[in-house]
């Protein structure tokens, strides 16, 4: 192993993924949810990605929100190397990259002095004890007063009863030689033959049979970065809490709108309990082993200013709101810790109705009567559960609309273009939410089929089918591989037909489109959330 690395996996490539929990627009809305006074409404603000992997989260989000300067490093040059190149073909000029460790990243001349968002994901778990602390040293020095950290980390007590099944796992792909893919192989074949003769430790933890059959379904890249570096720590969150406190930091809550809502995540006797503990350290701590956690993804703040209640009231009002999926009639089903959340459909039926019209702040929904007889308590809450579980999704202002939608537009088309040769970029840019909306291959080539002129369903199929045919790519369908063209062809118009009916909607309310909208009309483009009072003191 290179010395570079640090005992960090570098033989396989991170994955490309976009977390929704750093998205800036996303982060100001758990902060208003929590009742804390942020800025990140602000016109030119800094945002810092710590161990970025493939760097495209950090693409996006400098794509979506043209008035950040985003900055991210990572210590793999293989991953800067993509992540400039997909800046590049997308001509971000606000997204920057290093090819740093921790250790001297604070070295690079080009960086801001001070950020006001920090974000690091799947990182802090997964390195030295050292890096941990240049971290936080980074953060002491960088972050600015008010300002954000997004950390995520394996946590204790969930993560207890696997440690013995990593040590066996991390062992034995030690043991071996060759590609570091083929030894993740073996390890996970010598754990399925402990199983199968009868290890005891299988026996008293049937919890770990489960992580054993589904490690072996999951990527092996992903298993890499997950299970196999050197390090790897799960936390109590005492502990977390207490680095940060060495860089001023005071815990604000989860990035999960949905773990605000104590009632659908503990049972009432649960927070009976929790409701004796006045620390927060301690409570937090008492709720992972409530709830058996194992993973956390928490934001951070560097003085917290609480809202008044008038004031809390003013920023919930100014919060727009898009549809951010679709929905036609029938219950909405949404499970969570605590089981089945029960919601009334008279309550959330009118709110995603009129999201549909367009995107609105909470202000015009309540002129709009939506919400009826609710107490505002009732209304919050039904707000973050419905955007905690994806059903709506949180909006930018309408100023510099047309600039994210351009920027947006050239990100999507780099993204839509890569999706000619590979489906590893499965997300697009949203000029309105400033985040990113999941889009597969085939929805992307549908796309990219209607920004060349292709006006009918079955023609984005047919354009498609010229892309995948000729590569030897074909579809699967009730199991089997189809192997006649005129099959593949069958299933990509079915497909193209229900993302023009289901899905097509919802991402043109989004702003994800390759067609560059005239700037003479993006007032009727912007999001109508903002166009309805977003600006007005409540």
């Amino acid at each position: 192993m290179n010395d570079w690395t640090s005992g960090y996996v570098a033989e396989l490539d991170y994955t490309h993924d976009f977390f929704h929990e750093m998205t800036p627009s996303r982060l100001a809305f758990s902060a208003v949810s929590r009742g804390h006074r942020h800025g990140l409404d602000s016109d030119e603000l800094t945002y810092c990605e710590l161990g970025c992997g493939q760097g495209f989260t950090a693409n996006l989000l400098a794509a979506a929100n043209p008035h950040i300067d985003v900055h991210a490093m990572d210590f793999n040059p293989a991953h800067i190397a993509g992540a400039n190149r997909l800046a590049a073909e997308a001509g971000l000029a606000n997204a920057h990259f290093y090819e740093r460790s921790f250790e001297d990243f604070e070295e690079e001349a080009e960086l801001p002095n001070t950020f006001d968002v920090i974000a690091l994901h799947g990182v802090y778990s997964w390195i030295s004890r050292e890096n941990q602390q240049r971290i936080t040293g980074f953060i002491s020095r960088r972050l600015k007063p008010g300002g954000l950290v997004y950390i995520s980390y394996n946590t204790q007590p969930g993560w207890a009863p696997s440690m013995p099944l990593r040590r066996i796992l991390t062992d034995r792909a030690a043991q071996g030689s060759g590609p570091l893919e083929q030894r993740i192989e073996d390890a996970l074949n010598f754990a399925e033959r402990l199983k199968q003769v009868g290890a005891e430790f299988f026996v008293s933890n049937p919890g770990q049979l489960r992580r054993l059959s589904e490690m072996k379904t999951m990527p092996r890249n992903y298993l890499a970065h997950e299970f196999f570096n050197k390090d790897w720590t799960p936390f109590h969150f005492a502990d977390v809490a207490e680095d940060m406190a060495q860089a001023k930091l005071e815990f604000l809550g989860a990035a999960n709108p949905l773990d605000h809502v104590d009632d659908i995540c503990l049972s009432s006797p649960q927070r009976a309990l929790l409701a004796e503990e006045s620390n927060t350290n301690r409570r937090e701590g008492l709720r992972d082993v409530l709830l058996n956690e194992q993973f956390r993804a928490d934001i951070f703040s560097r003085g917290h200013v609480p809202h008044t209640e008038r004031g809390s009231v003013g920023a919930w009002f100014q919060t727009g709101f898009a549809l951010a999926r679709h929905y036609g009639s029938g219950p909405l089903k949404i499970s969570w810790r605590n089981g089945d959340v029960a919601l009334e459909a008279g309550q959330y039926e009118p709110v995603l109705r009129a999201l549909a019209e367009g995107h609105k702040t909470v202000r015009a929904l309540l002129e709009q009567g939506v919400f009826a007889d609710m107490t505002w308590g009732e209304i919050t809450r039904l707000l973050t559960i419905l955007t905690g579980a994806g059903h709506i999704v949180p909006c930018l202002p309408s100023e510099g609309y047309a600039d994210r939608a351009a920027q947006c537009q050239a990100f999507n088309l780099a993204v839509c273009k890569n999706a000619e040769d590979s489906e590893r970029l499965g997300f697009l840019a949203s000029p309105v939410t400033g985040g990113g909306v999941a889009v597969d291959r085939m929805e992307q080539l549908f796309l990219l089929g209607q920004s060349e002129g292709q006006t009918a369903p079955n023609d984005w199929a047919e354009f498609a089918w010229q892309i995948l045919g000729p590569q030897g790519q074909r579809l699967e369908q009730d199991g089997r591989v189809l192997t006649q063209p005129e099959e593949n062809l069958a299933v990509l118009r079915a497909r193209a037909h229900a993302f023009a009916a289901r899905r097509l909607g919802i991402l043109t309310g989004l702003g994800v489109s390759l067609i560059a909208a005239d700037p003479l009309l993006s007032d009727a483009v912007a999001p109508k959330a903002a166009l309805s009072g977003r600006s007005t003191a409540a």
